[in-house]
């Protein structure tokens, strides 16, 4: 499943706001990324490996391994249960065009992400978090 914003933002600049990960809670349009947990990197890479402090239903942590990078076009990273948040960059007249994508297709536990409803409510997610990126990126510093 994917959702594409264009943004009137330059593709290095939103690119640097997803590889650092104590941007995610500022993005996220789920209301479930609550903060970076201490020790990872302040920049991602691949092979990088962060952690975060989330809530759905119940306080939990979670941890991504970065598998996709290729700045400034592409950044993925992947779940313990091998689905893959992804977003790519392309440049166009004006900005830029980003795509995040979740990428179920890898994941260990397919039928279960399906009963609990989360490719619906990851859409709606997706969608606000590409508002709150466009917002983020376009800000003045």
């Amino acid at each position: 499943m994917s959702v594409t914003k264009s943004m009137q933002a330059d593709r290095q600049r939103l690119f640097d706001v997803l590889a650092d990960p104590a941007q995610h809670p500022l993005i996220d349009g789920s209301g479930s990324v609550k903060a970076v947990r201490p020790g990872g990197p302040s920049r991602l890479s691949l092979g990088a490996t962060f952690s975060m402090d989330m809530r759905l239903g119940t306080d939990y942590r979670i941890l991504n391994t970065v598998v996709e990078f290729d700045e400034p076009a592409l950044i993925g990273w992947r779940h313990f249960n091998g689905h893959v948040w992804r977003y790519r960059f392309t440049e166009v007249p004006g900005g830029t065009e980003v795509t995040e994508e979740w990428d179920a297709r890898s994941a260990q536990n397919r039928l279960a992400l399906q009963l609990l409803r989360f490719p619906q409510r990851n859409l709606a997610g997706m969608t606000a978090t590409l508002d709150r990126l466009a917002e983020l990126a376009t800000a003045p510093r």
